[in-house]
């Protein structure tokens, strides 16, 4: 396919992201394929089927205290009650509760029947022997119908939806599905994420950077970032600046589900990712985006060339990210991850932002959106953030000192301490 240069095309952030995401939309209708794993290893899949409740939970009316079942309109006088019986977790009651007694209980203990109340064992004064014991409740007050008792299937009904497709499996998760019998869950099969790094300066990580070059540390963060948004990196080797190597390495790559390339996107002489792109017949939605850092920004799609995870969307979406790491981050943080998330069947399509108050005055240029290194502490009834002191989008020791973004819009040129400001997660 012969090779159309785009027109340049940079848009606002709010425009970005706007285009992104509608696009992640129309992706996400397109359902990878699926696959069963153990419930242990279930944790950062994402789910493919319901989860439904195999029972009522809880299962039985339990005790949500140690203390004493009763009937409610029976134990409000400071009369003294004799205790029937009593009943652990794991144990069922023996037979109802006689009327004008109580029912020593357990924490998750089941209520016995004829119980409607279980009055706390603080708020008891407690006489006699332990085969003749006696109760008195104190104070008196009034004792409310269902008082520390999870009534069954308060939580759920049998058959009921409990977590919906598309979600991301968590602890919480995992014990949910536990409760419900599963020792396996069908989720989707991870989206395979090409990472190919460009330039002659690179070397590989093992190796001594001779002069003038550096070790290609942008593919090992990047492996992280999409490992940790649900993806399977696969890691290309380094592409040089030449048309040839671009050529051979978009080639190789035709079979990813999602293409991350890194340097070799801005306007340099030996800039050649969006020629590449443009003889592999790329179809480009942007070539910029007015952001600092990660202006020069590249978002197009490629024909698919062979089944993948996400083949029934007949494209493969591609990002050209600055080389710089600090650029490469925040970029795939703001446009990589919605379209990830897409194609690996999440419901959640981030980016994820939150609020935070800031701890200085922040002065930028308007503009450019910036995205700035920044570490927010979550100590206080309000998240703080200030700035990390960072020397441009090449400091990866201030990068990883950082554990967010901040957010200066593009209109702003001074950000006041106290005020309260967004910030990009990692």
């Amino acid at each position: 396919m012969g090779s159309v240069l785009p027109t340049s095309k940079v848009l606002s952030f709010h425009e970005a992201a706007k285009l992104v995401a509608a696009r992640a939309s129309r992706l996400a209708q397109c359902k990878p394929s699926v696959e069963r794993v153990e419930l242990a290893r279930a944790s950062g899949r994402v789910l493919a089927e319901v989860l439904s409740a195999d029972s009522d939970q809880p299962p039985f009316a339990r005790s949500t205290r140690d203390g004493f079942a009763c009937r409610a309109d029976e134990a409000a006088s400071r009369r003294l009650r004799p205790v029937a019986g009593s009943t652990r977790a794991g144990e069922a009651p023996a037979r109802t509760l006689p009327r004008g007694a109580v029912w020593e209980i357990m924490t998750g203990a089941p209520i016995p029947r004829g119980a409607d109340a279980v009055i706390m064992l603080e708020h008891v004064e407690a006489s006699g022997t332990p085969s003749a014991r006696t109760i008195r409740l104190l104070p008196q007050r009034a004792i409310r119908n269902g008082e520390n008792i999870v009534a069954r299937g308060a939580q759920a009904r049998k058959g009921d939806a409990l977590l919906p497709v598309g979600t991301t499996i968590g602890a919480a998760q995992i014990a949910l599905a536990a409760s419900c019998g599963c020792v396996e869950l069908k989720v989707f099969v991870r989206p395979r994420v090409a990472i190919l790094a460009t330039g002659d300066e690179l070397v590989p990580i093992k190796s001594k950077p001779g002069p003038g070059q550096i070790r290609n540390s942008s593919n090992a963060m990047l492996a992280a970032m999409v490992a940790a948004a649900g993806g399977e990196p696969w890691l290309l080797p380094i592409a040089r600046d030449t048309a040839k190597s671009l050529d051979a390495a978009l080639a190789r790559a035709a079979t990813a589900d999602l293409l991350i390339i890194t340097g070799g996107v801005s306007a340099g002489k030996f800039d050649l990712v969006e020629p590449a792109l443009a003889r592999a017949g790329a179809r480009f939605h942007f070539t910029g985006v007015r952001i600092q850092p990660g202006k020069p920004v590249v978002f197009a799609e490629l024909g698919r060339r062979a089944h993948t995870v996400q083949s029934r969307s007949g494209t493969t979406c591609c990002f050209g990210l600055p080389g710089n790491p600090v650029s490469s981050a925040v970029t795939f943080l703001l446009f990589g991850v919605p379209v990830l998330a897409a194609i690996g069947g999440r419901r959640e399509l981030g980016p994820r932002f939150a609020l935070a108050r800031l701890v200085e005055d922040v002065k930028a240029k308007p503009g450019l959106t910036r995205f700035l290194p920044a570490a927010c502490t979550f100590s206080d009834l309000v998240p703080q953030v200030e700035l990390v002191p960072w020397e441009g989008s090449g400091d990866l020791a201030a990068m990883a000192r950082a554990n967010c973004f901040l957010v200066v819009p593009e209109e702003s040129d001074h950000l006041h301490a106290g005020d309260i400001a967004r910030i990009l997660l990692v």
